[in-house]
């Protein structure tokens, strides 16, 4: 681990799928430590393959990409799993939910499999998981199994998950598509005052442009990625 200003340092960073074109081509990417970023890029412009590598479900080469003063390259895929279980808490597009748990456990679980996220809670953990669902709307749904609910509350499932144990990086891949404009409100209120409580760097991804001025700084993947060109 290296001690770096910067949350995320990306330098010459490529990735392609197996023989397939390159996906990204990207120069150089810094987001300093506690800084909200807005991203934004039309559909298959490469944001979920970012983001997959900065998370670690992807493995860029060597020396291109650091995170936390990680160099994600560098560590093996049970490393890298264990680095994103630790200190990234990540609202995954397709949800990424376990279907048999309800979604009291849902959100507990990776607070509960990881020892660095539960050193981390202010409180009981279940008292933090009501008062998550609670700020959702999803407190009445405790109880009930994830596979019964509709795809914005089981959005806002993984949106509780994500935050709870105050990770140092917050990824949200379109965390507010399924929501209505009352529910984004308050997905961002909560999301914002947990990022401040923790100190935590947030990496949001949207096509919502009329979210981007309550970000820090907001940034055009087409912009960023020569592959793209």
């Amino acid at each position: 681990m290296t001690e770096t200003p910067f949350c995320i340092d990306a330098r010459d960073l490529s990735f392609a799928y197996a023989k397939g074109p390159p996906v990204l081509d990207i120069p150089e990417l810094t987001i300093r430590s506690g800084e909200r970023v807005f991203l934004y890029g039309p559909s298959g412009s490469g944001k979920t393959t970012l983001l997959g590598l900065i998370a670690g479900v992807l493995s860029p080469p060597p020396g291109t990409l650091s995170v936390l003063g990680h160099d994600i390259g560098g560590l093996s895929s049970a490393a890298r799993d264990n680095f994103r279980a630790s200190h990234i808490g990540y609202v995954f597009q397709m949800f990424n939910l376990i279907p048999y748990l309800n979604v009291r456990d849902n959100i507990a679980l990776p607070v509960r499999i990881n020892s660095e996220r539960k050193k981390r809670l202010t409180g009981r953990l279940d008292e933090e998981v009501a008062s998550a669902a609670s700020h959702l709307g999803i407190e009445q749904l405790l109880d009930e199994k994830v596979t019964r609910l509709s795809v914005g509350q089981q959005q806002r499932v993984a949106a509780a998950r994500a935050i709870l144990g105050a990770p140092e990086l917050i990824i949200a891949d379109e965390p507010t598509s399924s929501l209505d404009a009352n529910r984004r409100h308050a997905f961002l209120d909560l999301l914002f005052a947990n990022v401040a409580d923790a100190g935590s760097t947030l990496l949001f991804v949207s096509h919502d442009l009329g979210l981007a001025d309550q970000f820090d700084r907001s940034l055009s993947l087409p912009e960023l990625n020569r592959a793209g060109e």
